[in-house]
């Protein structure tokens, strides 16, 4: 299990990198370099664009890589996931900008941000049941808790980068070339992914399932036709915590340096340092997972989030480290104690034969539902002089729904799997 936990938890890591490179770079660099006859506002706003194509295209990576898994299992996900994520993200970092090649240069970047949206759909459903499936049943929240700290590892790593360069390079280096350094460093990171994860055996459920015949034949029609309640509450019970995770990692980085004036090392550092603590809680909550249950700690961390938004907000508009840190940190912790237990909950609340599917479509239409827009709405939102008090009001709104949405979801006793009629009829 350790074995598996730390190759699950560095291929998600290294998928997660990518994907949060982009979010930072658009917050950053990619609205002048391909978006420079807009104005800087309609440019942010037309690079947070094409960072939302990647959410869209998550769902249909779910069913693509979703329909892999339930059919040939849960390892060859891992490996074409990483493959398809890592190369569009070196794509970006080769990419010509605008004033070499004119409106294919943003065509281009949005191609490769729908990809890497593709692979990563897949590389959650894949990792997660790799490692739940694997897991002792009285430990799954513990160990499945292990690639969610992928994201954060990822999210650091991407930062420090561009951190690092931020502050060795000059303005005009950064813009000229500094930032593609952390686009081509995924190449190396994906190589390194692939040696980690070649000698990881199937899941034994996968197994069984194969033995015995009974995989489904087409995984999304049985999802749709029988578990699609099921999908739509926990993509709306996930929606709060990307727009939560978001708006504090990308919306604020740009609201931060853009209107309040906030140096980009000063927000990078005070979000990462936030991001660290986080990804260190995450097992800590699958242990609290494991004790008391799953949906009673998404609860609480909904309802922390739906709380705490116009403090957040509040602190933000300090412009000072020390209560912007604050703000985010606890933003965060309530993230943390909804998506460190979903790596058990979600999968324990599907049947085997469509687990991959049904679980990765409705992790990634939470996030269509609560990440593709929340930096586009919210920047719109707190565009002016004016306080951005309609942003609180925009995630605490997201916050409601998704308590509801947690609200009508079973509960499953730890160490246990739901037993699949219940799971199919619970949500009604």
């Amino acid at each position: 299990m350790t074995r598996l936990a730390a190759a699950s938890l560095a291929g998600t890591a290294i998928e997660f990198y990518d994907f949060f490179l982009y979010g930072t770079a658009a917050a950053l660099v990619l609205g002048p370099l391909f978006f420079p006859t807009f104005s800087p506002l309609a440019g942010t706003l037309a690079a947070f664009g094409t960072f939302a194509v990647g959410f869209l295209s998550r769902p249909l990576g779910a069913v693509l890589f979703g329909h892999i898994g339930d059919r040939h299992g849960r390892r060859p996900v891992l490996v074409a996931s990483l493959l398809l994520t890592g190369t569009a993200t070196v794509a970006v970092g080769c990419l010509p900008t605008y004033a070499s090649l004119g409106a294919g240069a943003p065509l281009l970047l949005l191609a490769l941000r729908f990809l890497q949206g593709l692979g990563l759909g897949g590389e959650w459903g894949g990792a997660v049941l790799l490692t739940a499936e694997h897991a002792p049943a009285r430990r799954r929240a513990l160990w499945a808790s292990f690639p969610q700290m992928g994201p954060p590892v990822g999210f650091v790593l991407a930062n420090g980068v561009m951190l690092a360069l931020s502050a060795a390079l000059t303005e005009a280096e950064f813009r000229a070339w500094g930032w593609r350094v952390p686009f081509w460093a995924a190449g190396v990171l994906a190589l390194a992914g692939l040696l980690l994860r070649a000698s990881l055996t199937e899941s034994p459920q996968f197994r069984e399932l194969a033995e015995q015949g009974s995989r489904a034949r087409v995984p999304l029609a049985e999802v749709v036709r029988g578990h699609w309640r099921l999908v739509l509450l926990t993509a709306g019970a996930l929606a709060v915590g990307y727009a939560v995770f978001y708006a504090v990692t990308t919306w604020s980085l740009a609201y931060g340096t853009e209107e309040l004036g906030v140096s980009r090392t000063v927000m990078l550092g005070c979000i990462m340092a936030a991001v660290v603590i986080k990804g260190a809680c995450t097992p800590l909550v699958g242990m609290l997972a494991d004790r008391y249950g799953r949906r009673s700690l998404c609860l609480a961390g909904c309802a922390a989030s739906a709380v705490w938004m116009f403090p957040l907000i509040a602190l933000l508009r300090t412009g000072q480290p020390l209560p912007m840190f604050l703000g985010f940190l606890v933003a965060l912790l309530a993230f943390i104690m909804m998506f460190a237990v979903v790596a058990a909950y979600l999968p324990e609340l599907y049947e085997p034969r469509v687990r991959c599917t049904g679980a990765a479509v409705g992790y990634n239409l939470g996030g269509v539902l609560g990440g593709a827009l929340t930096p586009v709405v919210a920047t719109v939102v707190a565009a002016g002089k004016g306080s951005p008090w309609g942003v609180a009001a925009y995630l605490t709104g997201i916050a409601v729904v998704s308590l509801v949405c947690f609200a009508l979801l079973p509960e499953t006793r730890p160490g246990e799997a739901v037993e699949p009629a219940a799971a199919a009829g619970a949500p009604a």
